[in-house]
């Protein structure tokens, strides 16, 4: 693969300039892309505007998106080939000159940033044909296949009103959860093309794949309709229509939080807490049983814990890297640690006494033989809940909260005796 073009300027005679490409050469992304995100990030209500300066031109658009973003160049996933063969040149004492067809504004800071000679403006840049390193691995660390695990929640109504073993509703479940998890990769994807630049300011998520660069922006933006159209078509098609209006509503949701509700104290962890009890309530559609105050009650609350114990890993994060300051895309910094411990524990406490509580409700005297028997799960669950904001606490819950409750030895072993109560009260 060529790497650039070597060519004799016209007041340089005796020593060849390496002119490199931007795009497709020195960058491994779409810059036109990039600041169209982040514009619509920053600005969604403006989108209409960006319509506006698309009718003048495509070189028009680079621009006024340019000066309207703040794009940090130094953290863009550049080709660490091409910067070897920079850094030669220059060591060789060849002047290095950046080509761009239309993206002047930001190729100057790029070319300040990496201390090449001068910017070069033209309509024939000499493109190389970047191979795509994406694979199979990529895909799924973007689609997120492993969180799909939070899609068993649909069947939490199924359980609690022991139907597990209907054949009828279990093909349902296993369908909507098909779906849902169309629905949640299609809303991974988007919020990691609006988090480009805060993921590449993160240790461990400048490695994803859109803000490595290992995947385009543009297969990323073809993957959401498309996962979008298969999650609805079937929600519509083949499951009842509330259950469809549950998969809007969570995407609405979701759509809310990745353009403004992540970045607003407080509000951020409620709409997680929701997001995940809004699971329950697609179950509860897609099997047409209804859901009981106690259930959506414990949901929300224990939600809200492990809501907080994700904010609490990552301001504690934040604090051990030496920053003081608000943590980048959240309205948080790390002196809001002790406060945030303190309601995420109160938080799930909270749903232990509405489990203690739903012992005594009538209705589950009537759905048990030994209803007495789940006041045993109270115990059961404060050792987790205590377990799990200490381990946070101490700087050892390095996943969602919720992916480490599946994946945790430990705690898969609560989830047993859980059941075990629950099925002995039976």
């Amino acid at each position: 693969m060529s790497l650039a073009l070597d060519r004799r300027t016209q007041d340089e005679t005796s020593t060849a300039a390496l002119v490199v490409d931007l795009e497709g050469t020195l960058l491994r992304s779409d810059l036109l892309l990039e600041t169209a995100l982040a514009f619509v990030r920053g600005r969604p209500l403006h989108l209409f505007q960006a319509l506006a300066w698309l009718l003048q031109g495509k070189a028009a658009l680079a621009e006024h998106l340019a000066a309207a973003t703040d794009i940090d160049v130094s953290v863009l996933p550049y080709d660490p080939a091409v910067i070897e063969r920079i850094a030669a040149a220059r060591e060789s004492g060849r002047p290095v000159v950046l080509a761009t067809a239309g993206h002047r504004a930001l190729a100057e800071r790029i070319a300040e940033y990496l201390q090449l000679d001068r910017v070069l403006l033209t309509r024939t840049v000499g493109r190389a044909v970047r191979s795509n390193s994406s694979d199979i691995k990529d895909w799924a660390k973007a689609l997120r296949l492993h969180q799909w695990i939070k899609n068993a929640l649909i069947f939490v109504p199924l359980l609690a009103a022991h139907k597990l073993t209907d054949t009828v509703l279990q093909r349902q479940g296993a369908l909507a959860f098909l779906l849902f998890g169309l629905c949640a990769s299609s809303v991974y994807l988007l919020n990691d093309l609006l988090d480009l630049e805060h993921d590449r300011h993160h240790a461990s998520k400048r490695d994803r794949p859109f803000a490595s660069g290992r995947l385009s922006i543009k297969s990323g933006l073809i993957a959401i309709p498309v996962l979008l159209a298969a999650a609805f078509g079937g929600a519509v098609w083949f499951l009842p229509w509330q259950f469809a209006a549950a998969l809007g509503a969570y995407y609405a949701l979701t759509l809310s939080y990745s353009l403004w509700l992540k970045r607003q104290m407080a509000l951020d962890v409620i709409a997680l807490a929701m997001l995940y009890t809004i699971r329950v309530i697609a179950g509860g559609a897609a099997f047409h049983l209804p859901l009981t105050f106690w259930l959506l009650a414990f949901s929300t609350f224990m939600f809200l814990s492990l809501a907080l114990a994700k904010r609490y890993a990552e301001l504690r994060e934040a604090l051990q890297q030496g920053r003081t300051e608000k943590t980048r895309g959240r309205d948080y910094d790390p002196n809001d640690l002790e406060m945030i411990s303190s309601l995420g524990a109160a938080s799930g406490y909270q749903a232990v006494m509405v489990l203690a509580l739903y012992v005594r409700d009538q209705g589950t005297i009537a759905l048990y033989a030994h209803p007495q028997i789940i006041w045993l799960a109270c115990p059961v669950l404060l050792f987790w809940i205590t377990r799990v904001w200490m381990l946070t606490h101490r700087g050892q819950m390095h996943d969602d909260p919720v992916v480490f409750a599946v994946s945790d030895r430990i705690s898969q072993v609560v989830g047993v005796l859980f059941c075990l109560v629950f099925f002995a009260a039976t």
